[in-house]
């Protein structure tokens, strides 16, 4: 017999059976697992749940097991297997399952306005609380960096449902100070929230609320030095601005929605590889290059910046690459031509035809190698921090030893739990990181990818050459590259650009071999590929 589920993620988790309430597992991780797999909505490795949710002392693989052998007499029934598994991957299929955090999502998917007041009122009283509230785990940062991602892009979410709701005409003084009050809840350092606030209840004739108002804003906006006097006066007659008419405060700007579309396809050789669409607009395609994890690095402090920006004004697409990530790990070839139709077999089963290509670090090489291969495919070429020539034939012999010493350090210290042997990797590629970001770089190189898959692939970059296609590329090129990139020198970078014909050159300055948000660098790098992409 088929039942309904009515799943809130608001304010913790609760699941009701055909509006009983169901009892869950008292494991923390074992509720914040179902949390995760439910917000997800794809299909997920279980060696990556495995290291999301687990240290490697609790057996994560059985603990694995036991979790989900509690989670589905939960959420399965008779006629719908909402949770599955198989021995590679683990999925919650929403089949007759109403998710709170689902409808906010479908609803600013679309037009606002043509929503009527009673849904949006309803979802928003379905969205009072935090997402996945109580289901912290601190000793596993890569999932606190996922949760705390998710709990910001819910917010965002009611506050846009909640600004149209104060846009609109319509409902009672209560109902509208009500909505008003979660807006400054939710957003406690927006002046204007508070303003508007004391400004309504002063024009609801509610004097003495409006001034205990006034007094509890100023102190909150105090912390974030918002405090205008002459703005609260004005509120204070019932104005929520000086200087100008009232008007109501901008609605935010649309977010990215909460899922990207993550789908399979299947390489010329049998391997699956996993890639992602989000955004709207023209195609920009990102080459796969070393440590991808879709859904780990779209909610990385270390790539969450860029993924974003470059999906606001286009369908982004990107992939992770063969033995790592969400693709097959148990991949034979890693040579660069496997690489190369790795590409092929994602936009073509994306089904985008002409696109610009964005290469960094090692996708530089296959970025290339494909523009020669199939260059009416390929409309535009950007590079960043990458190079003709892996490291074996550059002629160094100190980078030589020191990556076959990487290698070595790979195989025996990359799978184990001492976050000092991956820290080694982070301090060259990341050296200004923040404690954050350094945090999640080493757990993402700990979940993307095994220790021998690492060092094989490390392997196959360094006999990387395609120095004798550079003349042959025909498209417009931009070579980005930071000038103290400890990873890849910026000799390397000039030389792509001085071999491939009509190639702007631009240094960034930074010592980090990815640009972190925080860096002046960043604003830069991202105007310089907007500005060559409009061109």
């Amino acid at each position: 017999m088929s039942t309904s589920l009515d799943i809130r993620l608001f304010g913790g988790l609760e699941i009701r059976r055909n509006s009983e309430l169901v009892a869950l597992p008292q494991s923390k991780k074992t509720r914040a697992l179902l949390g995760y797999l439910i917000l997800k909505g794809t299909p997920q490795r279980r060696d990556a749940l495995c290291e999301l949710l687990w240290e490697i002392p609790d057996d994560p693989r059985a603990a694995l097991r036991w979790s989900l052998s509690k989670l589905r007499p939960v959420v399965n029934d008779e006629a719908n297997e909402r949770l599955t598994a198989d021995r590679e991957r683990v999925a919650f299929e929403r089949r007759g399952a109403e998710v709170d955090v689902m409808r906010a999502e479908q609803a600013c998917a679309g037009d606002l306005a043509k929503r009527s007041r009673e849904e949006l009122l309803d979802i928003c009283r379905a969205c009072s609380g935090t997402l996945l509230a109580g289901l912290d785990l601190p000793s596993q940062p890569a999932y606190e960096s996922w949760r705390l991602g998710a709990q910001e892009r819910a917010r965002q979410l009611h506050l846009r449902i909640l600004n149209e709701l104060i846009g609109r005409d319509g409902g009672d003084a209560a109902e509208h100070t009500a909505l008003m009050r979660r807006r400054v809840e939710l957003d406690p350092d927006n002046a204007d929230a508070h303003l508007d606030l004391v400004a309504h209840l002063v024009a609801a004739g509610q004097r003495g609320d409006a001034e205990a108002q006034a007094e509890v804003s100023r102190k909150m906006l105090a912390a974030v030095g918002a405090v205008d006097d002459a703005r609260f006066a004005a509120a204070l007659q019932g104005k929520a601005k000086t200087a100008e008419p009232p008007k109501q405060a901008p609605m935010p700007e649309p977010v990215v929605p909460l899922h990207q579309d993550i789908r399979f396809c299947t390489a010329s050789d049998g391997v699956r590889i996993a890639y992602a669409t989000v955004g709207s607009g023209p195609p920009l395609v990102k080459t796969a290059n070393w440590m991808n994890h879709l859904e780990f690095d779209w909610e990385s402090p270390v790539w969450r910046h860029a993924f974003r920006a470059l999906s606001q004004d286009h369908t982004f697409i990107r992939y992770d690459s063969r033995g790592n990530g969400l693709s097959d790990w148990d991949a034979e070839d890693l040579s660069l031509d496997a690489f190369v139709n790795d590409l092929k077999a994602v936009v073509d089963a994306a089904g985008v035809e002409r696109f610009p290509l964005l290469g960094i670090s090692q996708g530089c090489a296959i970025s290339i190698e494909f523009a020669v291969r199939w260059p009416e495919r390929v409309s535009k070429l950007i590079l960043y921090g990458g190079y003709a020539r892996g490291w074996r034939h550059r002629g160094d012999p100190d980078a030589i030893t020191q990556s076959e010493a990487l290698i070595t350090l790979t195989r025996t210290g990359w799978g184990r739990d001492n976050p000092a042997y991956r820290q080694v990797f982070t301090s060259l590629f990341l050296p200004k990181a923040t404690p954050e970001q350094a945090d999640w770089f080493n757990e993402l190189q700990r979940i993307t990818t095994s220790p021998e898959n690492a060092a094989r692939i490390i392997e196959a970059h360094a006999v990387i050459d395609v120095r004798d296609r550079l003349g042959l590329v025909t498209q417009p090129t931009l070579v980005l590259h930071a000038r103290n990139d400890a990873r890849i020198p910026l000799s390397a970078g000039r030389e792509l650009a001085m071999g491939i014909p009509g190639a702007r050159f631009a240094t960034l300055e930074s010592e980090n071999h990815l640009i972190l948000e925080q860096e002046p660098a960043w604003p830069r790098m991202l105007a310089e590929i907007r500005q060559f992409l409009a061109e």
